[in-house]
């Protein structure tokens, strides 16, 4: 378990970009920021497959929208939200609402800071060219292995499994609609109290970025470190948290707009 006083990863994250805020004078400057949730069409277009969680209503995109750069986060719960850099910096970061918010504004800042790139999500037929890319990206790292994927992403578990076998891979979620059901071949375990054990039996750990939204991200990569297992985070919400942090990411198809 994590010592209370410790901060958590998304914590630590906020206050280096309060600090490139401060460095960039951009803390007491009236930075208007809209944080609003996007469609299941305007997040990810009319791909051919219909059994992403976003088309199934399961979660929401959020758009934040900082000096026209903008940054997207995965969330079960999306809230709205207006106001300044500092108004978003003493959001309280202890529930899903305000971390996707943080989430959302710190990937547009960074990108309007050039210091990030792909904080938009890709559309139509680029999230299953994404699965096979990370498929082979985790292939070539680590041929043969035994693989868990954190967070059922529908092409991911897939192309996984294609590329690795039914019986090499792992599939952990907090859906309850999915647990306990077969998806390609393997059922999916509940990861509210498997986590640990998919990361056990795993030589290498895919996870989802919305770990970090959801609260989830730090006891993943606290049994990650224990264990030392390898790991890749994917997706666009990772991706200012996993600059800030120096932690593995890939999001080949990831936009800028």
């Amino acid at each position: 378990m994590m010592n209370a006083a410790s901060p958590t990863v998304i914590e630590e994250s906020k206050h280096k970009f309060e600090e490139i805020l401060n460095a960039k004078r951009l803390l007491d400057v009236h930075v208007s920021v809209t944080v609003r949730p996007l469609t299941p069409e305007e997040a990810i277009g009319s791909p051919q497959r219909q059994d992403f969680p976003i088309i199934e209503g399961k979660e929401r995109v959020i758009e934040a929208d900082v000096l026209g750069a903008k940054g997207h986060a995965f969330t079960d719960s999306p809230r709205n939200f207006s106001g300044t850099m500092r108004d978003v910096l003493e959001l309280p970061l202890t529930t899903n609402q305000n971390r996707g918010v943080f989430i959302a504004v710190l990937n547009a800042m960074l990108r309007h800071l050039e210091e990030i790139e792909g904080t938009v999500h890709c559309k139509n037929e680029d999230p299953e060219k994404c699965a096979k890319e990370i498929a082979g990206f985790v292939w070539e790292k680590r041929s043969g292995v035994k693989v868990g994927l954190i967070g059922l992403n529908p092409a991911i578990a897939e192309a996984l499994i294609s590329t690795f076998g039914e019986e090499n891979v792992t599939v952990s979620d907090l859906n309850r609609d999915n647990v306990g059901k077969k998806k390609y071949g393997v059922t999916i375990v509940d990861g509210r109290d498997e986590t640990d054990t998919l990361i056990e039996r795993s030589d290498f750990v895919v996870i989802t970025g919305t770990t970090l939204v959801n609260g989830t991200f730090d006891a993943i990569m606290q049994a990650i470190g224990k264990l030392g297992k390898d790991y890749l985070v994917y997706g666009v919400t990772g991706s200012g948290v996993c600059h800030l942090q120096g932690l593995n990411r890939m999001c080949p198809y990831g936009r800028d707009r």
